[in-house]
């Protein structure tokens, strides 16, 4: 956690992943969050090599516009740095960066956005989410073929149609300038909380908290709370009628707060940032003619993929559960069968008769019936032998029950 002045930014790496690639920078006019992806193919380095690169525009401009040109532009230079630096370190190729920027001057803001990190602006008790996601979900809400409530949930989330690296020479940035006024609370943040945090609870930590620390240190326990599954970094920023001072110190959070090292081992294996674009918890990999940024043949490509992938699931399921229902078929025609291979000697109303199966019912499915009736009447013989055999008496086989009835018979005539 650190803070400088009206401003407070804090990045933890969360509870499941090994290290941070998340960077975070709180200036004087400058404010950055950065989410490094690649895996051990070198997200931090690449968040700490754009956000350094993107944090010489920290100073004063005389226009909004001027400080979005100067903004824009320094993105692009990172992701120049970016490719470079891939050049020289091979083992770091497929790395990239989302960059959510903004930059004050003449009372207003300068946005520059890339990727699924996010700027939230609280002005009268309302949040309002500033940039759009550059993401494949997105894109399909966008298009009017899901909704924002199926965009939550979508397998393909997490899939990145737009960031800083390696592959694209000219990405598309998104940049404007805003108004902003006394009592604005804005907030920067990477997906480690808009992914797990509601925008409702995110709202109610910005309001409840006056200061900036502690609104900042609420959002980053609120994503703890849920897991905290991924790096989670927040920057928040308050603007009020007294001018920044230029002595407040800058912080940097994050990948971007440690000594940047280029360390070549077996952990850092070089894979093609198309596969982590397509898996981003996986480094499997994927030919470039299969990753089309921003394109409709890419983003058709990838809706076929997921119907194919829906249809063959529900395939799946329909065979399992065919063979499921099948096999408990046979099982209850192989147990009624083994149950008509029984016999006993009961009671057939005034007789005595010998029965199949067994002396249970399921529901209304009998599971015995009489074989055969005999002459033998119940009345005819002992006391003991007649409860005997009202309360049945069980047979090996047919051929034992038939000699319990000869039995029987032979002690009535004694």
């Amino acid at each position: 956690m650190a803070t400088s002045g009206k401003s407070a930014a804090v990045s933890h790496v969360g509870k499941i992943r090994a290290n941070n690639q998340d960077s975070g920078y709180a200036g004087t006019q400058l404010f950055i969050v950065a989410d490094g992806m690649g895996g051990h193919a070198g997200g931090d380095v690449a968040s700490a090599i754009a956000l350094k690169r993107i944090m010489e525009t920290d100073k004063p401009f005389t226009s909004a516009n001027d400080a979005e040109f100067a903004l824009k532009s320094a993105l692009s230079a990172a992701n120049s740095l970016l490719a470079e630096t891939v050049f020289d370190h091979p083992e770091l190729t497929g790395m990239g960066t989302t960059v959510s920027a903004m930059l004050r001057a003449d009372g207003k803001v300068a946005v520059a956005h890339i990727g699924d990190s996010r700027i939230y602006l609280l002005r009268d008790g309302v949040l309002k989410q500033i940039t759009a996601d550059h993401t494949f979900v997105q894109r399909l809400v966008d298009s009017g073929r899901i909704t924002q409530e199926e965009a939550a949930v979508h397998p393909r989330r997490s899939v990145l149609m737009r960031v800083l690296g390696d592959i694209d020479a000219a990405p598309e940035i998104d940049s404007t300038v805003l108004d902003t006024r006394p009592g604005d609370r804005w907030l920067l943040c990477s997906d480690g909380l808009s992914s797990y945090v509601s925008d409702d609870k995110i709202e109610a930590a910005l309001k409840n908290f006056p200061a900036a620390r502690a609104a900042a240190d609420r959002l980053v326990k609120e994503s703890l709370d849920q897991g905290a599954p991924d790096n989670v970094t927040v920057v928040v920023v308050d603007v009020d009628e007294t001018p920044s001072s230029a002595s407040e110190p800058a912080v940097v959070v994050g990948s971007a707060a440690l000594p940047l090292t280029f360390v070549g081992d077996a952990a850092r294996r070089a894979v093609r940032l198309p596969a982590l674009l397509l898996h981003p918890l996986k480094s499997t990999q994927q030919e470039d003619s299969h990753f089309e940024p921003e394109s409709d043949e890419y983003l058709d490509e990838l809706i076929l993929e997921d119907r194919r992938r829906a249809r063959n699931r529900r395939v799946a399921w329909l065979v399992g559960i065919s063979i499921i229902a099948i096999g408990i078929v046979i099982a209850i025609i192989a147990g009624y069968r083994w149950t008509q291979s029984l016999y006993y000697v009961g009671a057939d109303g005034p007789t005595v008769a010998i029965y199949r199966g067994v002396q249970q019912d399921i529901g209304p499915i009998s599971l015995h019936s009489v074989y055969e009736e005999t002459s033998v009447r119940l009345t005819d013989l002992p006391s003991y032998t007649r409860k005997t055999v009202q309360d049945t008496i069980s047979a090996s086989d047919l051929e034992d029950a038939k000699n319990i009835i000869k039995r029987l018979s032979d002690a009535i005539k004694k």
